[in-house]
């Protein structure tokens, strides 16, 4: 099993999301990466090294480290704030 680390920013911005819903949603997507840390649409450019998965209206942007079986949750935000 990978091993999933919170940035300080995810859990920053993650605190203050008051819709439980969409809580809820954010967390199953994460279980999804961790199940297949390659679901995500991988970034080019600035951003490249790095996945997105979309929950509705946000992006979930992670890190997937293979060799090292890790996952960091770099950042949650939404699509107009990129």
């Amino acid at each position: 099993m990978v091993e999933v680390i919170f940035i300080d920013k995810f859990k920053n911005i993650f605190s203050k999301i008051k819709d439980n819903s969409l809580k809820e949603r954010i967390i199953k997507q994460i279980e999804k990466i961790k199940i297949n840390p390659e679901v995500g649409k991988p970034m080019r450019n600035v951003r490249k090294g790095t996945r997105e998965l979309y929950v509705k209206p946000y992006r979930l942007s992670y890190e997937f480290f293979k060799d090292k079986n890790l996952i960091y949750i770099l950042d949650i935000y939404h699509k107009d704030e990129q």
